[in-house]
């Protein structure tokens, strides 16, 4: 074993790999019900679908100059530290780590769900299933970067080809699905009403976004960082908006905005209308792959996350050991393990939404890092500078002050929790800290007096 070394073995395919990976689940295929809803109507459900996207890119734009500023392990908890110092990156660092165990946990319980509901003979083996699932993935990481990069790839290809097949398939056959008796959509939203859609619809279209930070957790392994950041980010967001507009304009093609107002799995509801019952069988499929895409990169993000904080003595030190295939072992098995107890135990939709809080506050700090930064660095090497600053950068700034506000006012019950964690982090912080030997300083050597004799 050594200790610290990573191997720079990773480019723009693995970039775009674990973006779309970590971003692209779920949530287009849950999400569009709920939109359609709230919005019954096709210019503004796809609308904010477009404005959500344009959201994700103009954000993209500052994170891609701090990660290519600052490329070392860890995303936005490297951010953190460098600009507002390591308190500010143990609270965005242990929330990111716990939080992405957690999705680990949750996404992989939604592969045993749905694996019951395509194969019956698997119902009631969720929890078995989605511990054996992170138990795999994670043995494919043990053998190196590598090895999960080429896994990260291969499996972001199987997912980005099956939805662009479901979007074909609901244009060239989507009109065989149309007639019949349409249910009438819900009456539209005005005035205030209408305002408070908007929000709550970008608020959930948002979160369905994230995810195209990805590649910054491994800003210390890119064979290129300069280059190869800013050209993996900006693709994976244009072909994740690509992707997600298609899909929702191929959704309203097939079937009236008040077939699929409130429907839980909206794009099952399409599929079937085309293809009849096994319809729903190809999305379950899919949406299987598109999971197992997923805890392959929350696997490896959790990873990096752990080992650049341990590196910084926020973390235990054991956990910088990395093997000679580049991956960290010890942070490997410790964010299995988390993912694994939270499977077992059932805890983590409790302990992912008190942490949601987090993940809007680690936005801000990252988008106030870039403020700090270009001000207190104003020399420092940055192979990306962010196009429009300050612009830009404000306005993913107040966007994400919005976003914290609305999570506040809408979820104030885990919010509070959030915020007493909050409070006693500091705490929990220097203790850290203090269990933790100062690093030896290394004062001029002092020259031995050579004996003559």
């Amino acid at each position: 074993m050594t200790s610290g070394k990573l191997l720079r073995v990773l480019g723009v395919a693995f970039g775009l790999a674990v973006i779309i990976g970590n971003t692209i689940g779920a949530g287009i295929l849950r999400t569009p019900g709920s939109i359609a809803a709230s919005l019954p109507s096709p210019w503004l459900f796809v609308g904010v679908w477009v404005l959500g996207g344009l959201y994700a890119l103009v954000s993209s734009i500052s994170i891609v100059e701090l990660g290519t500023m600052i490329p070392r392990a860890g995303g936005q908890y490297a951010f953190a530290s460098r600009a507002l110092g390591p308190f500010a990156g143990f609270v965005v660092g242990w929330s990111d780590w716990v939080s992405t165990c957690g999705s680990t946990a949750a996404v992989s319980i939604v592969v045993g769900e749905y694996s019951g509901r395509l194969m019956p003979s698997l119902a009631g083996r969720e929890t078995e299933i989605a511990i054996g699932v992170a138990i795999v993935f994670a043995v494919l990481q043990w053998r190196g970067v590598v090895w999960g990069g080429r896994t990260q790839e291969i499996t972001s290809l199987i997912k980005g080809l099956g939805f662009f097949a479901l979007i074909a398939a609901c244009f060239l056959f989507g009109g065989r699905a149309q007639g019949g008796v349409v249910p009438p959509p819900p009456l539209m939203p005005v005035g205030a009403a209408l305002f408070t859609a908007l929000i709550v619809s970008l608020q959930s279209v948002v979160y369905t976004y994230d995810g195209w930070t990805g590649i910054t957790y491994f800003s210390e392994e890119v064979d290129e960082p300069g280059r190869d950041i800013p050209r993996a980010t900006f693709l994976g967001v244009a072909l994740i908006i690509a992707i997600y507009v298609l899909v929702n304009v191929a959704l309203i093609y097939v079937l009236p905005i008040g077939a699929l107002a409130g429907k839980e799995f909206a794009a099952g509801d399409v599929v079937a209308a085309i293809a009849g019952p096994r319809g729903t069988t190809l999305v379950l499929g899919l949406v299987i792959l598109s999971m197992l895409s997923s805890v392959n990169a929350l696997h490896m993000m959790a990873t990096r996350t752990i080992f650049g904080m341990s590196r910084d003595r926020l973390g235990p030190r054991v956990a910088t050991r990395v093997n000679r295939g580049g991956t960290p072992t010890v942070a490997l098995f410790l964010s299995a393990l988390v993912a694994i107890l939270f499977l077992a135990t059932g805890t983590f939709e409790e302990v992912t939404a008190v942490l949601a809080f987090f993940f809007v506050v680690s936005y801000a700090i990252s988008f106030t890092s870039v403020f700090v930064l270009r001000r207190r660095e104003p020399n420092a090497h940055r192979p990306y500078r962010a196009w429009g600053y300050p612009w830009t950068t404000g306005i993913s700034l107040l966007g994400s002050v919005a976003f914290l506000a609305s999570a506040l006012y809408g979820d104030w019950d885990h919010s509070k929790w959030a915020l007493g964690l909050l409070a006693v982090s500091y705490p929990i912080y220097f203790t850290i800290k203090s269990s933790h030997p100062p690093r030896p300083k290394h004062g001029p050597r002092k020259r031995r007096k050579r004996s003559r004799k």
